[in-house]
């Protein structure tokens, strides 16, 4: 076993507005340029800090090619202006990529090979699509049903969870407007203020009278996926998008959307060495199979391991940010766990604040710590989500 030599520590976290793909706010802008954003505004959170002393930047993305191609990490780095010697690595595990950014990040910390490391993720679905611009599925899918499943479209799965799990359309449909009514709240209360770093975004549009291209400018300071006209009988009047006779709509499931985020973690000699004040303390993470097909069910698997290992129970968790996929799989997943509904998203999921895939793990990452610290909340907290081919993760901090 390897041993843990020191503990790592969450000094700063942010995240851009949200926006929804692909003809929402943030469309033109790029990955690269997101994540450039949240790193410089997440080392402005720690004044005094030594750029030079940052050993690495981990970042998740889930379709890394074409505009969040070529190494993102290492690009976005450059670009937010840290020096030529901190390396970049940009990290694949779809939906938990950005968890995951944090994972490594922290045990690269714990093991003593670095003291400063940043971890993020970054992903526009509005430039690069679903499924990314070549799909190409291995022949060798299709052979069989061992690994049919593989090919499953996402929709697909959570209808096979509803159906296996008994979720019924009208469950599904009350749990979408639940999470619109808690992100509409917490953007009234300025619940998110603090962990959004306001983002300028530039539009170009032609005026052809005067054969000139206007510019404007825009300041994004708020999620754009939560819906104030969201109702019980608009949801319930959408059509079935994967099957149709099953229960899965546009409503009921995830947005499409853009964003990034980004987290310092650093050890306790650079907590001491620049007199820093931790927001949190990383404890561990776990991640676990299922079978590809239901893969929306992973966080059942992998959040009771991931307490284990901290040595700690489900009911220990003040704050879960378990994200909505689709509400079929959120659900399954907490009637499985008897997860307290309460402390399960209390500021919305995304269904309503949107899931910009390899980047959710990190803006949740942020929304947990600020979250839990606004409301004077210390103790444990978790960030977890199903993973397409069929896995889950769950990642804990300890919020100080």
């Amino acid at each position: 076993m390897v041993k843990q030599v020191q503990d790592a520590y969450i000094v700063a976290a942010t995240r851009t507005p949200v926006g929804k793909a692909p003809r929402g706010m943030m469309r033109h802008v790029r990955p690269d340029d997101m994540l450039a954003h949240v790193i410089r505004r997440a080392l402005a959170q720690v004044p005094g800090l030594d750029p030079a002393e940052i050993s690495d930047v981990v970042v998740g993305c889930a379709f890394p090619e074409a505009q969040q191609g070529l190494n993102m990490a290492r690009i976005g780095a450059m670009l937010a202006g840290l020096p030529d010697t901190v390396g970049g690595i940009t990290i694949n595990r779809y939906c938990s990529s950005g968890i995951n950014a944090v994972q490594i990040a922290a045990d690269r910390i714990r093991l003593g090979e670095a003291d400063i490391v940043i971890a993020g993720g970054s992903e526009s679905m509005s430039m690069v699509p679903m499924m990314g611009n070549k799909v190409s599925l291995n022949p060798a899918i299709f052979a069989g049903d061992e690994n049919y499943g593989i090919a499953y479209g996402m929709g697909l799965t959570a209808e096979k969870v509803a159906q296996q799990w008994s979720v019924s359309r009208e469950d599904q449909d009350a749990f979408a407007l639940e999470s619109h009514r808690r992100a509409l709240a917490a953007i009234e209360s300025g619940a998110f203020t603090g962990e959004i770093a306001p983002l300028e975004v530039e539009y170009r549009r032609p005026d052809l009278e005067r054969g000139e291209v206007q510019v404007q400018r825009r300041t994004l300071t708020t999620d754009e996926g939560p819906r104030r006209d969201t109702t019980l009988d608009g949801l319930s009047r959408l059509k079935t998008v994967f099957d149709a006779k099953g229960s899965v709509t546009a409503g009921n499931s995830s947005q499409m959307s853009d964003g990034a985020g980004a987290v310092v973690l650093v050890s306790e000699r650079i907590l001491r060495q620049f007199a820093l004040t931790p927001l949190a303390r990383y404890v561990t993470f776990a991640v676990k199979g299922v079978a590809p097909e239901i893969m929306g069910i992973g966080p059942k698997v992998a959040m009771p391991l991931a307490c284990a290992q901290a040595g700690i129970a489900l009911g220990d968790l003040g704050w879960i940010e378990l994200n909505e996929a689709f509400a079929a799989q959120a659900l399954a997943v907490m009637r499985d766990l008897e997860l307290d509904p309460a402390r399960v998203n209390p500021n919305g999921g995304a269904i309503a604040l949107g899931h910009p895939l390899g980047a959710t793990g990190a803006i949740r990452t942020a929304t947990l710590v600020h979250g839990m610290r606004n409301r004077g909340q210390k103790g444990y907290g978790m960030v977890t989500m199903c993973i397409g081919t069929g896995m889950g993760a769950a990642g804990i901090l300890e919020i100080l």
